[in-house]
């Protein structure tokens, strides 16, 4: 009779996180088509998984180039070079302007 017992819980366990899975897809797709959230290219996560800079990924999957993200987050090409080179990891207000410039999170360059 105890694995007649053990068996419900289980079963309810199993369920209850199914539905936990179906509502964290049904939240990002919400996300997505919201345009709160974005896919990355697998090329994209590849390099980064690799060890690949953060901000030099981000910089070439928004499409910019080296002087155009500097002049847009307002830091120079030789901080941001060291940067992306992994010479320096930047102040957190240095990082703050990159993240804006690429509309992205401080979290996201971590």
């Amino acid at each position: 009779m105890s694995k007649k017992r053990d068996a419900a819980p289980q079963g309810m366990i199993e369920a209850l996180e199914d539905q936990a899975d179906a509502d964290a897809v049904r939240v990002f797709r919400d996300r997505l088509a919201s345009g709160e959230e974005e896919l990355i290219p697998e090329e994209f996560v590849r390099r980064l998984v690799d060890g690949e800079t953060t901000v030099k990924v981000w910089r070439e999957f928004r499409s910019f180039t080296t002087e155009e993200l500097a002049e847009k987050a307002g830091v120079s090409m030789s901080e941001l070079l060291a940067i992306e080179s992994g010479e320096r990891a930047g102040s957190l207000e240095t990082v703050k302007k990159i993240a804006a410039a690429l509309n992205l999170t401080v979290d996201d360059l971590a």
